[in-house]
């Protein structure tokens, strides 16, 4: 039976458990004062493991425990919680991180719907610029990083604006050579996993899985509700409602560049979260120009774009056609 740390207990004589801050199926993540450095609060991830495992198993998953903990404590990105200290008591492992205030995406996202309103595109598309940093940084390590559980609850905003992706995803270890199994950190929430990442970890993951769950995750925020699962829409392809259907604020670029990164087949994906991110954004910078217009819209946004939209910009454009023959007159 796994056990729950207690408020006040003190781990490692060094972290001091306030309370309980998220629950997963291996175990919890504790709030906790580091009592070495006064006033410094961290997230203390406390990791079980299921007692029927075989004891091979349980020992070569606490190898890569510590295998991948060096790694993560290893980066140094402003959009990722950093990584200060790991190590096992006990039955269990832990992993201490940076506590990040704030609220996760989800609140925000539960919050806007609970008012019959959308979370701004322009807002959206920030939050993903951040996101897209960290991503590119996680995946040109040598080898690359994925993050493998991108989710709005696995994002937050500090009261400074600032996007942090947190909560590193599934863990694997191979078992005799044939398959992988996963044994740590619980797995990726289904409406924003690709199909390679079903059944397990039987199937091939690459940057390319991030992806789709990045673009499954703007597509929850901007439209209120959940992307179908990766397993209805390759079944059933024709029941699947673009952005548009139900939030018609979206730029018809936003919902083409969300549509390209969800697709089923990983080759058909952007191949990188660089490509992504510029199909996105374009030349939009919201770090050099937070207020900025939006980009202009190409010539295939006409093309893909509604009758209402259309009639606008025909609209627009007789306008300024007005206001520059009454000049020249």
């Amino acid at each position: 039976m796994k056990t729950v740390h207690k408020a006040e207990e003190i781990i490692k004589e060094r972290y001091q458990i306030k309370r309980v801050i998220g629950q997963g199926g291996m175990g919890q993540v504790y709030l906790a004062d580091d009592l070495r450095l006064t006033g410094r609060l961290c997230a203390l991830k406390a990791v079980s493991y299921d007692e029927n495992l075989p004891a091979d198993v349980v020992q070569q998953t606490r190898k890569q425990f510590e295998r991948e903990a060096t790694v993560l404590a290893r980066l140094d990105h402003p959009n990722l919680p950093k990584v200060s200290d790991f190590f096992s008591e006990g039955e269990k492992d832990y992993l201490v991180m940076d506590f990040v205030p704030g609220k996760d995406l989800r609140t925000l996202l539960n919050e806007k719907g609970k008012q019959g309103k959308f979370l701004p595109e322009r807002e959206v598309l920030s939050w993903a610029d951040q996101i897209a940093d960290a991503l590119s940084y996680l995946h040109g390590q040598e080898p690359s990083i994925l993050h493998r559980d991108i989710k709005p609850s696995n994002i937050k905003l500090t009261p400074n604006e600032i996007i942090k992706l947190v909560d590193f995803g599934l863990v694997k270890i191979l078992i005799s050579g044939e398959r992988t199994i996963t044994v740590v950190q619980g797995h990726g929430s289904a409406y924003y996993t690709p199909l390679e990442q079903y059944g397990g970890d039987t199937g091939h993951t690459d940057p390319r899985s991030d992806i789709y769950s990045f673009g499954a995750t703007i597509y929850h925020l901007l439209t209120n509700h959940p992307p179908k699962e990766a397993r209805q829409r390759f079944l059933q392809p024709k029941n699947v409602k673009s952005m548009q259907e139900y939030n018609p604020a979206v730029s018809p670029r936003t919902d083409r560049a969300v549509r390209t990164a969800m697709k089923i087949h990983p080759d058909e994906r952007f191949q990188t979260v660089e490509d992504f991110r510029e199909a996105l954004l374009g030349d939009w910078d919201p770090k050099r120009h937070p207020k900025a217009p939006m980009p202009a819209p190409d010539i295939k946004d006409f093309l893909n774009a509604s009758s209402e939209e259309i009639l606008a910009w025909v609209a627009i454009l007789s306008l300024i056609i007005s206001i520059v023959a009454t000049m020249l007159r």
